[in-house]
């Protein structure tokens, strides 16, 4: 351990996570263990700024593993977006004592977190998101729970879409990046997929497949919608108008953050918070944690941010072969 690392913080930032609460719960206990105290940071950088600083001990994060969002909670704030922000965060986390912070959420709160590593405050990310949309991590945490949030709501959708032989156009979160889509539209057998990764919008060639896939006998059509795309209740009108066929839209929107978190998220979030808080204690700073080729690494923020990350053309090629439909089966 650092000498000079005796107090860290730990905040949530941006969207809420399934997991969230079980690397809270990680960062603590490792951190207590290793003979470091704890600040937990409510509200993310807002309540820092408002100087929400509450201490934590082992009994803080007791019997919160299984639960969805996060105790310390989470929101936006475009203060520290500024440099006055930034160094008012700065000056706040050595007023109380903070000598690192742990930041939990998307790339948006690790833009915050390099802020305050410029300031002179150690600081590490770990990937809180259901987006999967953070370049350098193959797992991000609260995808696992949200993928399977997505694809039991769809399933049932789909019950009552073949019952009445419709269309359904089933969107799905995401932001800009298509991850759940694609894992759903697989997962729950879609016969379209839409992502803003690959999606040509040509709605023309959507109709086509309905009509075509009619004739061949199936009786109803299932189109997963990345958030990124949008528009689905007019993108329904639409179908319906030129196809003929009753054709409805159902949004998902944010039952898909809630909710306890897979075994999945629980585990690898657990293993993600130990081991920021391990690494913070070693006196590291402007990293975040992922997880990669099935190992736990940590990457310079900076580097991270410029990573690119892209949905794998096997991956989507594979999706669209699955849901071909022809007269024998699908």
């Amino acid at each position: 351990m650092s000498d000079s690392i005796k107090t860290i913080g730990i905040l949530t930032s941006g969207g809420d996570a399934p997991g969230m609460n079980a690397a809270i719960r990680a960062v603590v206990r490792k951190a207590l263990a290793n003979g470091v105290q704890v600040r937990g940071i409510k509200r993310g950088y807002q309540g820092l700024l408002a100087e929400e600083i509450v201490d934590m001990d082992y009994h803080s994060v007791s019997d919160i593993i299984q639960r969805g969002g996060t105790i310390l909670g989470t929101a936006r704030c475009k203060e520290f977006t500024t440099e006055e922000g930034q160094q008012k965060g700065a000056d706040i986390c050595r007023k109380h004592g903070i000598d690192g912070i742990v930041v939990i959420g998307g790339d948006g709160s690790y833009r915050g977190a390099l802020a305050l590593s410029k300031h002179g405050i150690n600081t590490i990310g770990l990937p809180g998101t259901i987006d999967l949309d953070i370049a350098c991590t193959d797992y991000t945490i609260g995808f696992d729970t949200a993928v399977n949030t997505a694809m039991d709501a769809i399933d049932k959708v789909r019950d009552t879409s073949s019952s009445h032989e419709r269309v359904s156009i089933i969107e799905v979160m995401g932001r800009n990046a298509g991850y759940l889509a694609l894992w759903c539209g697989v997962a729950n057998g879609a016969e379209d997929i839409l992502i803003p990764e690959k999606y040509d919008y040509n709605e023309q060639q959507i109709i086509n497949n309905i009509i075509n896939n009619r004739k061949k006998g199936k009786t109803h059509h299932l189109i997963v919608n990345a958030e990124g795309i949008g528009h689905s209740t007019s993108m329904a009108r639409r179908i319906e108008a030129a196809t003929g066929i009753e054709t409805r839209a159902t949004i998902l929107g944010y039952m898909q953050r809630g909710g306890s978190p897979t075994c999945k998220d629980r585990y690898y979030a657990s293993i993600m918070g130990a081991y920021a808080a391990d690494i913070l204690c070693e006196g590291k700073t402007n990293r975040v944690v992922g997880r990669r080729d099935g190992k736990f690494l940590d990457f310079d923020i900076d580097e991270a941010l410029a990573m690119q990350k892209d949905i794998s053309e096997y991956e989507y090629q594979v999706s669209r072969i699955l849901a071909t439909y022809n007269a024998v089966g699908k």
